[in-house]
């Protein structure tokens, strides 16, 4: 079997002045080669779009297709419970058969959903394009990161290359709904659909003429078959199970069920992977793991991974608290909540430029520790929000947790890039983001359930407020600590 990585090509390879130490940042600052750059960030701007662009589209679904509320649970949360099962598949095929490759098979899969959903006569089909969407969603994400790695070898490119890629995750997610507000308002919902192809095709044809072909160097062992199927049902069924905990409640029968069955697959899935992975020190040409878990032995992956669950946890578990909050508690329209929540999105132009320079001069971790403090505190300013509370009021809320969140993507990317090893880059970023999503997904349903738990729209918000700013808090106090010990480590 044989495995592709991506190598930059030598004509943009970056030159470090001679005596500078190795990974430390030029100070002649390379320049940026942008065409690869813009191909791969355009890709992940499709699948966080997508993430959020739907839903104000939920109403014109509903009297178009005549769907009923677990339809439209599935319309809206399917494609994220798909991401998230499928993105260890992603990673680790990637990692076998090349990431340009299965970059651009992400691509047309996603398009070709887009066109399923768009073209969807029925609330059934529009679910399984929205499964399918996922799953290219799955597939091109891990590529992409892998390919970032190979195409920014050094250490301020690399910053300023993830920085650019992180506000491009941070402004698609959060301007989802001021998009789809536009794009229902001026043609009907199929257009939320629509606008993905010509986005995928420029992206396509940029990373055609611009992204180096990998050359391909021999891996042994062969797939893992036990360990594709538990490490998808495992992780579909837990994020099924949060996703339906929201509508149908955290004991009905049907989440338990998914839970539990999502629970003892991820179990089956940890006990195949270790025999697997001590077998393939024997026999390296038996089958590998499709997760070494030898990976969490560094404890960098590991802390940024359970910051990335923190983090999409608080932070996007009160976006959706926050949408409810401006579309049912103040009456706005879908597309005003959408201008309502710019503010958060515009911090991501600043917090780019802002995470790049701070963690090429600083190193990830103190980077993370300081803005996810700036976050817990922004969460807390929406104890302030009642029924009438001017707007004004509910800035500082909005602007610090939308520069806290990006400000920590950005940072956290580069730790993990900085901690992975090259033949696995795809492998960890799929675990990273399958943390991110799950994250996402519990907050939201656990959130979702406190507003009906609380008796009041006001009383959900504040508790959720509270929980989200001890989840950064807790975020903080790991980056801090890693940061400590990883520095501990390279004096030694």
């Amino acid at each position: 079997m044989t495995s592709t990585d991506p190598s930059p090509s030598p004509s943009r390879a970056p030159v470090t002045p001679a005596g500078a130490p190795p990974g430390r940042p030029s100070l002649s600052r390379p320049s940026l080669s942008l065409p690869p750059l813009i191909a791969l960030s355009l890709g992940y701007f499709l699948v966080m779009l997508d993430v959020t662009v739907v839903n104000v589209a939920v109403p014109s679904i509903q009297d178009s297709l005549h769907a009923g509320a677990s339809d439209m649970q599935w319309i809206v949360d399917g494609y994220s419970a798909s991401f998230a099962g499928l993105l260890l598949l992603g990673g680790g095929l990637g990692d076998r058969f090349g990431h340009r490759t299965l970059f651009l098979a992400g691509l047309g899969v996603f398009a070709a959903a887009s066109v399923g959903c768009g073209a969807a006569p029925s609330a059934q089909v529009l679910i399984a394009a929205r499964l399918a969407q996922g799953a290219g969603a799955a597939l091109l994400v891990p590529a992409s990161f892998a390919l970032l790695q190979a195409a920014y070898p050094d250490r301020a490119q690399r910053a300023r290359a993830v920085g650019c890629w992180g506000l491009v995750s941070a402004v698609a997610f959060g301007a989802g709904p001021a998009v789809g507000g536009l794009l229902v308002s001026g043609f009907d919902w199929r257009s939320v659909f629509w606008v993905n192809l010509p986005v995928a095709a420029v992206a396509v044809l940029l990373t055609l003429r611009h992204v180096p072909a990998p050359g391909r160097r021999a891996r042994p062992g062969r797939m893992d078959p036990a360990g594709l199927v538990l490490g998808v049902v495992g992780l579909l069924g837990v994020a099924g199970a949060l996703n339906e905990a929201g509508s149908a409640g955290w004991s009905s029968p049907e989440v338990l069920t998914l839970f539990a069955g999502g629970v003892v697959s991820l179990a089956v899935f940890v006990a195949v992977e270790l025999r697997l992975e001590k077998g393939a020190v024997l026999r390296p040409e038996g089958r590998r793991p499709l997760l070494p878990l030898s990976l969490f032995r560094e404890i960098r992956l590991t802390a940024t991974n359970l910051i990335g669950l923190l983090l999409s946890f608080g932070y996007y578990g009160m976006l959706f608290v926050a949408t409810l909050y401006f579309q049912q508690e103040r009456r706005l329209s879908p597309l005003s909540t959408g201008f309502a929540l710019l503010p958060s999105v515009c911090m991501g132009f600043l917090a780019a430029p802002l995470s790049s320079r701070l963690t090429a001069r600083s190193g990830p971790y103190p980077t993370m520790a300081g803005a996810l403090v700036l976050g817990s505190a922004g969460f807390l300013g929406w104890l302030a929000a009642g029924p009438d509370t001017p707007y004004p009021v509910l800035l500082f809320a909005l602007m610090a947790t939308g520069l806290a969140t990006p400000v920590t993507v950005v940072a956290a990317t580069v730790a993990v890039m900085e901690a992975s090893p090259a033949d696995k880059a795809g492998t960890t970023s799929a675990v990273f983001n399958v943390s991110r999503q799950v994250g996402s997904a519990m907050g939201v349903a656990l959130f979702g359930t406190l507003l009906g738990a609380a008796g009041s729209m006001i009383g959900g918000l504040h508790a959720a407020a509270v929980i989200a700013s001890a989840a950064f808090l807790l975020a903080s106090v790991s980056a801090a600590a890693t940061g400590r010990r990883a520095g501990a480590a390279r004096a030694r």
